[in-house]
């Protein structure tokens, strides 16, 4: 089975950028779409972008203009460009992927956390 494998979480003040990867064990071309949600504690895990295959993305409103989601097919890779981030940012962040080849599963990768301090 596949794996997804988060990088790049750490602790940045506000106002601060991460870059996440979430590197897969094959081609990311095996799901419709990979994304990332973010999940903070005692919250329920929230949306954050997804991507599709054909490289078209969407974002949650409270993450628009800050965020960019990508992909380096050839790495197997979708990145998260996070910008000017705040306290409220601050979560575990986890990539998913779904449909394709796993149809109706979704792959989860173990999460990385992201502390942002005020």
């Amino acid at each position: 089975q596949v794996q997804l494998v988060e990088s790049g979480g750490g602790l940045v003040q506000s106002g601060g950028s991460l870059r996440l990867s979430c590197a897969a064990s094959e081609t990311i071309f095996s799901f419709n779409a990979m994304g990332w949600y973010r999940q903070a504690p005692g919250k329920q895990r929230e949306f954050v972008s997804f991507i599709t295959s054909a490289g078209g993305t969407n974002y949650a409103d409270s993450v628009k203009g800050r965020f960019t989601i990508s992909r380096d097919n050839a790495k197997n890779t979708v990145y998260l460009q996070m910008n000017s981030l705040t306290p409220e940012d601050t979560a575990v962040y986890l990539c998913n992927g779904a449909g394709g080849r796993y149809g109706l599963r979704t792959i989860w990768g173990q999460g990385t956390q992201v502390t942002v301090s005020s």
